[in-house]
């Protein structure tokens, strides 16, 4: 069994006979340590065993749970919206002057 160092953590690599005859007991090891097992076969890479991490969520929904929405977000506004005056003020410009 080999083991290298392959972008700053541990590896260790295995031939696939040895995975077949030890496969509970590596899983174990892997979930305890925390140390990638390359599987190979003829000398050559076929897998990989890692260490199980829960997903981190993606973007849609991942406020599901700290946002509120208060009052009806899809009707139209009830106020004319002056885009062109806003973005002057928010430019530090006077709106008022042409």
């Amino acid at each position: 069994m080999a083991t290298h160092s392959d972008n700053l953590t541990n590896v260790r690599t295995i031939k696939a006979s040895e995975f077949k005859t030890k496969c509970l007991k590596l899983m174990d090891e892997v979930a305890d340590s925390g140390v990638e097992i390359v599987i190979t076969k003829n000398g050559r890479p076929v897998s990989r065993l890692v260490p199980y991490r829960d997903e981190e969520p993606t973007m849609f929904g991942r406020n599901r749970d700290q946002i509120r929405i208060l009052g009806d977000i899809i009707s139209p506004l009830e106020f004319d919206w002056d885009e062109e005056r806003e973005l002057a003020l928010i430019q530090g410009k006077n709106p008022d002057k042409p």
